[in-house]
């Protein structure tokens, strides 16, 4: 009995053992390991998440639609009807002008008036076609032509928008990182100077309010890098918001955005290119486009017409009803062949309205692109600007940290001799922290700045190649 019992113990130890192992493997294969994430990889994953991408992608392919929908009207037009009724057979002289309300009936007047009803039925096929409408059909598939490439334009205005969004927010992060890493040592600097304080106060070699002094600063140095922390997490979540990861998972590699990049002279800017201007162009052409449809509208409209039906009827011209189901089939036949035109006569004051509208907003976006094209002129001048002061910052910085590390150990050296007080130490160690914050980000700004230099120019590219070396 007692060895049955141990081996069931056995048995449920080693099930146990493999629902957890398969526990185990099975969390090991939902949560994606965490890797090193590059700038190039973080727009080149936003470009593949990001939903306002897709939003444009589907308004292409609607544009695609919308030309093969506009070539249709090239093709023949055929109506083919059947019907089947039964209905009273009375017949006036008299005309009827064009309506939707009253039925149409056909047959001579019988001089009488009765409410006898008859079957009827008919069934016809109506093939119509345009030969030629002086440029209308081909006015509109250029319209839709237009409408395709604006899309096209938007899709890639929006690409580039997210690629300089997501490179953003990944040198944001990695600038509060750093700020994380200069606050860090802040915390060790101020952690070794309170020891050290507490130690010489314990034997009474400097007073009690020195070491007050001293755990304030430490205390402050510490929410710095807790704020320093709070901003990586925000900054982290902003990555993730692009590259489709969650923010956990997102560990980011940019050894290249720590140095300074080289200093090379910024290409002329050519606003042309830029994604914006371009997309502006295509709004302009698309409602050119849309011009040409209403200049090609006020012209008469050509229509070849082939025409073969039947109809059948239970009631005769005396005056008779066949009864049964006479009339059910299509039992007389007739074909038409002709030629038709329509114009409309007074149209032109509305299609001149809709013209000078249409001219209206031509011009209204002729001037914006003019405006983008200052706008964006006005951005690369002040790319550039900040571009040459963050040098010249990311050059005078180190000077900045060697002279505040001198500072702060001399200050330390002075109190710990008795020569100084830990007011010189404290504000030395501040300085050296906010110094060296300065230093790290410097280099950052020198980055960004080459990136505000690429956004204006419209291509970012480069820019990204160079910061994932």
């Amino acid at each position: 009995m007692l060895r049955r019992q141990r081996g069931s113990h056995s048995y449920a130890m080693r099930v146990l053992r493999l629902i957890i192992a398969t526990g185990v493997v099975l969390s090991a294969q939902q949560v994606p390991p965490i890797t090193d994430l590059t700038i190039g990889q973080a727009v080149e994953a936003a470009l593949r998440n990001y939903p306002s991408i897709q939003v444009s992608q589907e308004q292409i392919n609607a544009a695609a639609a919308g030309i093969q929908l506009a070539r249709t009207a090239y093709l023949p037009r055929v109506d083919a009807l059947a019907q089947v009724n039964r209905a009273t057979r009375n017949n006036v002289f008299g005309l009827l002008l064009p309506q939707d309300v009253i039925p149409s009936i056909s047959g001579p007047v019988l001089g009488a008036n009765t409410f006898g009803t008859a079957w009827g039925s008919a069934i016809g096929v109506l093939v119509s076609w345009e030969p030629f409408d002086f440029g209308l059909r081909q006015a509109s598939v250029t319209a839709a032509t237009a409408a395709r490439a604006q899309s096209e334009a938007s899709l890639k205005r929006t690409q580039f928008e997210v690629s300089v969004a997501a490179a953003d927010a990944y040198i944001t992060l990695v600038a509060t990182q750093e700020t994380v890493r200069a606050a860090q040592a802040g915390v060790e600097r101020a952690d070794v100077i309170a020891r050290t304080i507490n130690a010489l106060v314990n034997t009474q070699l400097r007073p009690g309010a020195d070491a007050s002094r001293a755990g304030a600063e430490l205390a402050a140095a510490r929410t710095l890098l807790i704020q320093a922390q709070q901003a990586v997490g925000v900054a982290r979540v902003n990555v993730s918001q692009f590259v489709g990861l969650p923010p956990t998972q997102i560990v980011v590699a940019a050894p290249k955005l720590l140095q300074l990049p080289l200093d090379r002279t910024v290409v002329p800017l050519d606003s042309s290119s830029n994604p914006f201007a371009v997309e502006q162009n295509a709004v302009v052409e698309q409602l050119k486009a849309q011009l040409k449809i209403l200049e090609r509208s006020y012209f008469p409209r050509f229509s070849a017409q082939v025409s073969t039906y039947a109809r059948g009827t239970g009631a005769e011209i005396n005056g008779h009803n066949l009864g049964g189901l006479n009339g059910l089939a299509p039992t007389i036949q007739n074909s038409a062949l002709g030629f038709s035109v329509t114009f409309p006569v007074f149209d032109l004051p509305a299609i001149r309205a809709r013209e000078a509208g249409q001219s209206a907003t031509i011009r209204a976006e002729t001037a914006r692109s003019r405006r983008i094209a200052t706008d964006l002129a006005a951005q690369w001048n002040r790319a550039v600007a900040m571009l040459n002061g963050a040098r010249s910052v990311a050059a005078n910085t180190p000077l900045q940290v060697a002279a505040a590390r001198a500072a702060t150990e001399q200050a330390t050296a002075r109190y710990q001799s008795g020569l100084g007080n830990i007011d010189a130490v404290a504000e030395a160690q501040r300085l050296l922290t906010q110094s060296e914050i300065d230093d790290a980000l410097s280099r950052l700004s020198v980055w960004r700045g080459l990136l505000g230099v690429a956004t204006a120019a419209g291509d970012i590219q480069p820019f990204v190649a160079e910061a994932s070396q």
